[in-house]
């Protein structure tokens, strides 16, 4: 009996240290799978941290860039020959439309008091004074008025008809050059849409050679043929704004020019009679 307690005692012994011995190895196991898990999460921590810093360094230095230096990447990035004929087609149109606004400027005038001095003169009959006046200033109002002056002993019709005929001159003057600047609005988004259409034919090219469709390889020609279109929209616009402003300026003038007319057609009808 003592012998088979013994036994009993000593299997359970055996199997209690048994169970410990595997609980320690287990709780081991887990510990070490724990700091394993640590250290990877740290790891990871540390290369998403690094990754954070490195993207705020880059957006910091995207907006350190000045808006100069933007425009020069994206139009190297646009590819530098298409985009040259872009910023050419920008050049001339702004030279075109630069001089006609200068030109227009500087023919526009107090037209009321222009008119008021005119009819001064000529109720004194001093037409050569009249004249000398109409020389001395500048635009379009002065020089009808000297074409109806210059005529004044010839009947009111025929007045008028020199008036009206010089007048078609002075506003065929004023649109010079606008015919240049709606060409150059046409081609800027012309030239973009070129880009396009041939960084497309680039990307389906570079497709063909790697023999695989890499999302690198066509966004490197899209981003050419949407660069080139973009710059050729924002060209467009920028010309037609400048347009825009040309077109109210003529008209403008015209109706000054349409005005004075008629007031100088009454001036003479009152000297005449």
């Amino acid at each position: 009996m003592k012998i088979l307690i013994s036994k009993i005692v000593l299997s359970a012994f055996l199997l209690l240290t048994s169970v410990s011995t595997a609980m320690s190895q287990t709780d081991s196991v887990a510990l070490s799978a724990q700091a394993d898990t640590t250290v990877v999460d740290t790891a990871a921590l540390s290369n998403v941290a690094d990754g954070d810093a490195t993207l705020a360094d880059e957006m910091e230095a995207d907006e350190q860039m000045s808006f100069h230096q933007s425009l020069k990447k994206k139009f190297v990035e646009g590819n530098a020959g298409f985009m040259s004929l872009v910023a050419l087609t920008l050049v001339l149109g702004l030279a075109f439309c630069i001089e006609r606004i200068i030109y227009l400027t500087l023919s526009d005038i107090n037209a009321k008091k222009f008119m008021q001095d005119v009819e001064k003169l000529i109720e004194a009959h001093d037409y050569d004074g009249a004249k000398q006046l109409c020389r001395d200033t500048r635009g379009p109002v002065a020089s009808i008025c000297y074409q109806g002056i210059l005529h004044i002993s010839e009947p009111l019709d025929a007045i008028e008809r020199s008036i009206t005929s010089y007048g078609n001159v002075q506003i065929a003057n004023l649109e010079k050059g606008c015919s240049w600047i709606t060409m150059f609005i046409a081609i800027a988004p012309s030239l973009g849409f070129l880009g396009t259409v041939i960084g497309m034919v680039m990307s389906f090219d570079q497709i063909q050679n790697a023999g695989d469709i890499n999302p690198t390889i066509v966004a490197s020609g899209m981003k050419v043929a949407l660069i080139t279109t973009i710059f050729g929209i924002i060209v467009a616009v920028i010309l037609q704004l400048f347009y825009n402003y040309i077109l109210s300026k003529i008209e403008h003038l015209t109706s000054q020019m349409e005005e004075s007319a008629v007031s100088l057609m009454d001036i003479l009808s009152k000297v005449k009679s």
